[in-house]
């Protein structure tokens, strides 16, 4: 790839080269009859060498057929390609503050050309910006704490995130906001539930399936209703709002450690499993799905535990399992392992000696099932009793992810096994459902 011309390599690449252009500039391409002209584009450095693109005066791009009776001609140079968000909105002082907090992803992106997919670009103020209606809702701060797509999200981001939060909420926000890509949302919504305790205010974090230079995209929506329950829901918890259904209609707002991520690119891609969405808003309308929620009342005091112990692990068993991956986790140190076993909680018989070899040197064992609706029970079979015998804790209607966040966060805090467990079954943020409902799968 050479410099000025990103993309571009092979055949491509030596015309462009020996004609002495770089990319913006503005080219007349000549091939046999055929003439074109327009500012040259860079490529997707995945793309084919036989093309040049152009984007035409009707605002079209084209890609042209590298041919040996194919002439670039350099016009000068072409206008600079750059996104430039309208100036924010007048802010109404008398409305209440919320912060959005920007950390990247689809909601926070736009198309890459180097690659042709989207990456992380828009800071929450622009967010702000090119969604004029927040000003009618809110009085809004921003702070872009990370431009990072989500898989690149780990435990030291969560514990500077839960601080920002803290500190917005200690300077008088009335809700909070964050802007997340959507691949590990709920990895993130489960470590802010555990690591914001006693919460005064809402955190809603939110993202889009599909970027904000969209025209299909789901951002404005998520991001309006976001701010909405941000100011008047009456749920002090971390949720996830995203769309209901495919249509931009309703979103829903789910419980932090109870929502997951169901499809991969569909915009009511997630659900809550193993409980009810807590609220909905349509047309502006926030409208309460449950009793069962914390309140937001006045004078709480925020308790920040933002501390993540990494020597977790997540092992999901399938058959043919190998059972030296629970001896690996355990020769580098673990001190826990979240199992997702079959149905109701199973593993092979294979595993057990690994498994007791893990118990016996403190490493905590959490059973969670891969079955996602519905709970573990290792009374049924007695291989279930086996697997309990053997040291292994049923970790009830726990998703797996949540149970992994859980466990990360319960070692920063817990030292002693004994302590470990009890804070493991202990139902700190609704992660453990009271009873199992008869409803499953999409509300």
């Amino acid at each position: 790839m050479k410099e000025g011309l990103p993309g571009y390599r092979g055949i491509a690449l030596k015309v462009l080269s020996d004609a002495g252009v770089r990319v913006e500039d503005m080219v007349r391409i000549r091939r046999g009859s055929e003439v074109y002209e327009g500012i040259l584009f860079q490529r997707s450095q995945y793309d084919d060498d036989e093309h040049i693109v152009i984007k035409l005066k009707n605002g079209y791009n084209v890609g042209i057929r590298v041919t040996p009776n194919l002439v670039v001609e350099r016009l000068g140079e072409g206008a600079k390609a750059a996104f430039t968000p309208p100036q924010p909105p007048k802010m109404n002082p008398s409305l209440p503050k919320v912060s959005i907090l920007s950390t990247g992803g689809t909601i926070a992106s736009r198309v890459d050309y180097r690659t042709g997919a989207v990456t992380p670009a828009f800071s929450a103020r622009d967010l702000y910006s090119i969604i004029p209606e927040l000003s009618d809702i809110a009085l809004i701060e921003t702070q872009e704490i990370f431009s990072i797509f989500s898989e690149d999200m780990g435990p030291e981001h969560w514990k500077t995130l839960a601080k920002v939060i803290a500190h917005h909420i200690e300077a008088g926000a009335k809700g909070i906001v964050v802007a997340h890509g959507t691949d590990t949302m709920g990895y993130t919504a489960a470590a802010l539930s555990f690591a914001l305790q006693n919460l005064p205010v809402p955190v809603i974090l939110v993202g889009a399936q599909r970027s904000s230079d969209r025209p299909s995209s789901d951002a404005a929506l998520n991001l309006l209703s976001a701010v909405k329950a941000a100011t008047d829901l009456p749920i002090a918890e971390v949720l996830v709002a995203m769309h209901a259904d495919p249509s931009d209609e309703t979103v829903l707002l789910h419980r932090g450690v109870k929502v997951r991520k169901c499809h991969t690119s569909r915009r009511d891609a997630f659900k809550s499993i193993n409980a009810h969405p807590m609220a909905a808003i349509k047309d502006g309308e926030v409208k309460i799905l449950t009793e069962e929620y914390r309140r937001r009342q006045g004078g709480q005091i925020l308790e920040l535990k933002p501390d993540f112990d990494e020597r977790a692990g997540l092992l999901k068993f399938h058959p043919g399992f190998n059972p030296d991956i629970i001896e690996y986790l355990v020769d580098k140190g673990y001190r826990g392992i979240i199992l997702e076993g079959t149905g109701l909680g199973h593993v092979s018989k294979r595993c057990h000696p690994s498994l007791k070899r893990a118990s016996s040197e403190g490493v905590f064992l959490g059973m969670t099932s891969q079955c996602l609706w519905g709970r573990v029970n290792m009374n049924v079979y007695y291989t279930g009793r086996d697997l309990q015998a053997i040291g292994i804790v049923p970790l009830e209607d726990m998703l797996p992810e949540t149970a992994l966040v859980k466990l990360m966060w319960a070692l920063a805090q817990a030292k002693e096994p004994e302590a470990l467990k009890r804070l493991m079954l202990t139902n700190i943020a609704g992660e453990i459902s009271s009873k199992t409902s008869f409803r499953w799968g999409a509300p």
